[in-house]
């Protein structure tokens, strides 16, 4: 009886200890990895836009380069999760690199991404090789406002009953209203028209709230890695505002386009790529 309990304890334990390591880890996007480059590009999407916003740009690099592409949970398709955040998302984000041994990452992010990628540099600078930010600001409400402040518990609940209550038809003609104002190439307006209309409008709602109320001016002084910071064209008339914003980030990078809005990979392709090609070269 004693050798039969004995035998049921360690069949137990080792069925416990299984079930543990055989839980996969749950992160708050999808990924799509291509190349075998020693060094790894980490590709984050803007707001309510899928990782295909990157095809042209892996196409490009994936020859020299490891690429992870993120799409964000809820975001142009893919499975929301509860209680979406934008440092549970940051946190996410960082936990995938740590897991799967990236060994300091090149992190490129667009819009609402590139904020994710100054968060994760400042916060884990141990963690990031380089940064390139694709016309993302540390915080985003201070274009109008200088002196804001984030506010502690932000409650995001109007915000998300307000887009939610939308029907389909009031949505898409809201995303359409605003698209010419985020990109001149209209080629390429209704594919990331369409990304909106298929994300999850609760995320949708939660993440513009959380964004918005974002602030990381001040943190943005810990980032110890060299930083690119690709800006539309339209920034370059308000640079004492733009720069002022990133007096507190250290070997920064500072470029303007030529041309376009804020899909800048699409509006202003040939720049784009010329400073990517050069930042991802450089020593």
């Amino acid at each position: 009886m004693k050798k039969f309990t004995f035998l049921l304890i360690i069949m137990l334990f080792f069925l416990a200890v299984c079930n543990i390591f055989g839980q996969e880890t749950q992160y708050p996007f999808e990924v799509e990895k291509t190349g075998k480059g020693n060094q790894s590009l980490l590709f984050i999407p803007g707001f309510a836009s899928s990782g295909d916003v990157w095809n042209e740009t892996t196409a490009k690099f994936e020859k020299n380069f490891t690429c992870y592409t993120l799409t964000m949970a809820g975001f142009a398709g893919t499975k929301p999760q509860a209680d979406a955040s934008f440092k549970d998302w940051e946190k996410g984000i960082a936990a995938y690199i740590k897991n799967n041994k990236i060994n300091q990452p090149i992190i490129i992010g667009h819009s609402m991404g590139g904020g994710l990628a100054l968060a994760i540099a400042a916060d884990y600078p141990e963690l990031v090789g380089k940064i390139v930010i694709v016309d993302a600001l540390p915080c985003l409400a201070a274009i109008s406002n200088p002196n804001f402040t984030s506010k502690e518990n932000n409650d995001c609940s109007s915000t998300i009953t307000q887009l939610t209550a939308m029907s389909d038809d009031q949505f898409r003609n809201m995303q359409t209203q605003t698209m010419p104002r985020l990109m001149a190439d209209p080629s390429m307006q209704e594919t990331v028209i369409n990304w909106s209309m298929k994300s999850d409008r609760k995320t949708f709602a939660k993440m513009y709230c959380d964004f918005s109320n974002t602030d990381l001016r001040d943190k943005i002084k810990n980032i110890q890695c060299p930083s690119l910071i690709l800006l539309e064209s339209f920034f370059a008339n308000m640079k004492p505002s733009i720069e002022d914003q990133y007096k507190n980030l250290k070997n920064a990078n500072m470029q303007y386009a030529s041309k376009g809005l804020h899909f800048i990979m699409y509006d202003d392709k040939d720049w784009y790529f010329n400073q990517l090609t050069h930042f991802l070269s450089a020593k």
